[in-house]
C-alpha cells in the first residue's frame, strides 16, 4: 500500500521482513541485545517501539536470539489493560554479547536506515518538488511590509529549490524573509532517526532541528500488525530548517565522530535535507565567505554531498536542500565570479522608502499599544532622518518605539510618543563618532 502525508509526500513503507530492513543481521541482533541491556526492556511491544520495528519482526529477532541462547523467556506473563505478553531477559551469554557489542559501538535503540533507502526516500520528498504560489508566500510573510516586486523575485527562487543569495544593508528583514520562506513550505517529510553506511551508524534526527509531527505506533493487537503505518525508523516532521550565523565553521559541515560512543552525528546540511539551510550574516564567520562557498560547490551543482569517515573513506549522501545565504555585503566584495555563478538567484533587499517606513512604524506602534503622534512623526522625518540622508531601515521603527516604551516605563508615564522622546530614542539608535582617550 502506498502511504502519503496529507499534502502528498509518499511515506516509507514498513518492512515486511527482516531482510527488507536492509540491515545486516549481526547489526540487528546486536542492537536488540544492547537495547535490552541499556533500557532494561523485557516486553516485545516495548522493544518494538525502541528499535522501531513492527512487533512481528521484533518477535522474529527475539526468537532467533533465543535459539542462540542469548535471550530466555522469564516464564511469567505480563498483563496490561489491552494485552498479555511473555517477558524476556538476557542470559549471561546475552549480557556478554551485549557488552561486547557496546564496546564496539554504544548505539542502541532504533535500527538505522540504509543509505540507499534514505536516498530513495529523499527523492520522494524532494524540496525541489514544492510548488509555492504567490498566495502561499504572501500568507507566510503577511507580518512583513515588503517592496511590491520582492515576492515576484522570491517566488521562483523558492520554487526552484536552488540556492539564493539575499544581500543589502543591515536591518532590512533578510532574516525575517528567510524565516518566512521556511514557514511557507508548510508540508511534512520523513526524517530517519539514524543512517547505516558500511556498518557505521550516523544519527540524523535531532529534536533541536526537527519538529516532530506525529508518531507511528504499531499495535500488537492489530490483525495486520504492519497495518498502514509507515516505517518507524523515520520520524514525520515539518520540513526542517537550520539557521546558522557568524558561528558557522567549515568543520560544522563534516561528520562528527564521538570517540566514546563510536558513532557519528550528521552535519548540519544533512539534518536540513528536504528543507532549508540558512546561512545568516555571511561575511562574519571565521572563514572567509569565498572559502565557505567553495565547500558548497559540489552540493549546489550536483545535488550530492561528500562526507568522510574517521578512516578517511569518503561516500556521497543526497543534498536536497534550499540554501539561503544572507549578507550585508555587496556580493562582488566577498565572492569571485566563479562563486557567484554557483548561486542561482541573487536578490537585493533594500531599505524601505518613506511611505513604507511610515507603514511599518504605524504597524509596530499599534502592536505595542502606542498611539501615533503627528508632531513626533514630523520631528522624526523633518529633523532626524535628514541627518542620515533619509536612510530608512526596517528595524528602526521597532527600535525607536521600544526605546520610547522603556522611557515611559521608567518614568511611570502612559505609553506615548513626543518630539522629546523621539530625541532620546534617536540618541540610542546611532553612536556619535568621537575619539575616546585611553
Amino acid at each position: 500500500m502506498t502511504l502519503h502525508t496529507p499534502l502528498g509526500v509518499q511515506a516509507p513503507s514498513q518492512p515486511r521482513s527482516l531482510s527488507e530492513t536492509g540491515i545486516a543481521p549481526v547489526m540487528m541482533h546486536n542492537i536488540l541485545l544492547k537495547t535490552m541491556f541499556r533500557m532494561n526492556l523485557d516486553l516485545v511491544s516495548d522493544l518494538a517501539r525502541a528499535i522501531a520495528l513492527p512487533v512481528n519482526l521484533t518477535q522474529e529477532l527475539i526468537d532467533a536470539a533465543r535459539g542462540q541462547r542469548l535471550i530466555e523467556a522469564k516464564g511469567t506473563l505480563n498483563a496490561s489493560a489491552t494485552t498479555v505478553e511473555m517477558g524476556y531477559q538476557l542470559t549471561e551469554a546475552g549480557k556478554d554479547r551485549a557488552l561486547d557489542a557496546l564496546a564496539q559501538s554504544e548505539y542502541y535503540g532504533a535500527l538505522p536506515v540504509p543509505l540507499a533507502a534514505y536516498a530513495a526516500q529523499m527523492q520522494r520528498q524532494s524540496v525541489r518538488d514544492i510548488k509555492l504560489t504567490r498566495a502561499q508566500l504572501l500568507q507566510s510573510m503577511g507580518h512583513l511590509i515588503l517592496p511590491p516586486d520582492l515576492i515576484a523575485n522570491l517566488g521562483p527562487a523558492v520554487t526552484s529549490g536552488r540556492s539564493v543569495l539575499m544581500y543589502g544593508p543591515p536591518g532590512n528583514g533578510k532574516s525575517s524573509i528567510s524565516n518566512g520562506i521556511r514557514a511557507a513550505l508548510g508540508d511534512k517529510i520523513y526524517i530517519p532517526r539514524a543512517l547505516d553506511y558500511a556498518g557505521q551508524v550516523i544519527t540524523v534526527y535531532d529534536p533541536i532541528v526537527h519538529s516532530r509531527a506525529e508518531t507511528s505506533v504499531d499495535d500488537p493487537n492489530a490483525l495486520r500488525r504492519s497495518g498502514n503505518r509507515y516505517d518507524n525508523r523515520y520520524v514525520l516532521c515539518d520540513r526542517p530548517s537550520v539557521i546558522t550565523g557568524g558561528e558557522l565553521t567549515l568543520d560544522m559541515l563534516d561528520l562528527k565522530y564521538n570517540p566514546i560512543a563510536r558513532t557519528y552525528q550528521a552535519p548540519l546540511q544533512l539534518k536540513a535535507s528536504g528543507g532549508i539551510f540558512i546561512v545568516d550574516d555571511l561575511g562574519r564567520q571565521a572563514e572567509p565567505p569565498q572559502k565557505l562557498i567553495n565547500r558548497w560547490i559540489v552540493p549546489l551543482e550536483e545535488s550530492r554531498d561528500i562526507l568522510a569517515l574517521q578512516s578517511g573513506e569518503k561516500f556521497t549522501v543526497p543534498f536536497d536542500t534550499l540554501v539561503i545565504f544572507s549578507t550585508n555585503y555587496h556580493p562582488n566584495e566577498i565572492f569571485d565570479g566563479a562563486a557567484l555563478r554557483r548561486i542561482f538567484f541573487k536578490i537585493k533587499i533594500d531599505g524601505p522608502n518613506q511611505e513604507m517606513f511610515l507603514k511599518i512604524f504605524a504597524m509596530v506602534a499599534k502592536k505595542k499599544g502606542m498611539a501615533l503622534d503627528e508632531a513626533a512623526l514630523l520631528h522624526l522625518l523633518k529633523n532626524k532622518y535628514p541627518t542620515i540622508q533619509n536612510t530608512f531601515a526596517n528595524y528602526q521603527p521597532t527600535f525607536l518605539i521600544d526605546q520610547m516604551i522603556a522611557v515611559c516605563d521608567f518614568e511611570g508615564l502612559p505609553y506615548h510618543m513626543s518630539p522629546e522622546l523621539i530625541d532620546r530614542a534617536w540618541n540610542n539608535l546611532f553612536v556619535k563618532q568621537e575619539h575616546i582617550a585611553k
